[in-house]
């Protein structure tokens, strides 16, 4: 167990480093040498857990929407709601999801490359999200007749893209939970059933009540010897 602990802890160790040395250099002049420096490890150690620089960086960007296990609500919707609020919660408070959002908008800010191995993948995976549970909620019957839930998704998706950039660039997104909730409290009336929107909880410190309901995590895992590793949870 100390070994898998150990194991653990090291992929964690290392997603932080890469993210922070991403963050500041971009993902073309960032090097696994400054990486292997920031996070203390020998290249043996990191390259057990990843085996490249770009699958390194994938890592990074899949800790984005890794939210993990939330509290289960009566209502689709007020999922969804909650997984837009605790990843603006997480945008605040976990240097790696920070990281891996500024990795993303560093790579879509080089142009539409398509060879770029990192080209929409983080955008779309959220959306592919919120098109998922869109689609339970439409089964429940908690949407109006005309909304299709992929465009939807794609338009939630792409409204927190740019709140949580501006609220960057204004305040260092100090304000990214209540631009959040102004955001869903606009956009929800034109897709949710009328009867089901006083029921959802739009309130910004959603995520901090979440966060206290939800149970304390273990972590499983391999160790350095072969064994599967556990992904991290922010």
């Amino acid at each position: 167990m100390a070994r898998q602990a150990r194991a653990i802890q090291t992929r964690k160790t290392i997603l932080l480093a890469a993210a922070a040395v991403f963050d500041e250099r971009g993902y073309s002049a960032a090097t696994i040498t400054e990486i292997l420096a920031r996070a203390g490890v020998t290249k043996g150690g990191l390259y057990f857990h990843f085996a490249s620089k770009e699958e390194l960086a994938l890592g990074v960007i899949a800790a984005q929407l890794e939210v993990g296990p939330l509290p289960p609500q009566r209502t689709k919707m007020q999922e969804l709601i909650d997984q837009g609020l605790l990843f603006a919660h997480q945008l605040r408070h976990d240097p790696l999801t920070r990281a891996s959002v500024g990795l993303a908008m560093d790579q879509w800010g080089e142009g539409p490359d398509r060879s770029n191995p990192f080209h929409g993948t983080p955008f779309q995976s959220w959306a592919n999200r919120l098109t998922q549970l869109l689609v339970e909620a439409r089964e429940r019957g908690e949407l109006l007749p005309h909304v299709d839930p992929a465009e939807t998704a794609d338009l939630l998706a792409g409204s927190f893209t740019g709140i949580q950039w501006m609220s960057q660039i204004l305040c260092e997104r100090a304000d990214l939970s209540e631009r959040v909730t102004v955001l869903l409290r606009h956009l929800l009336p034109s897709v949710t059933l009328p009867q089901l929107m006083p029921t959802l909880d739009l309130a910004p410190d959603r995520a901090e009540r979440l966060l206290a309901q939800r149970p304390a995590e273990t972590d499983e895992g391999g160790d350095e010897e072969g064994e599967p590793s556990a992904r991290i949870s922010a």
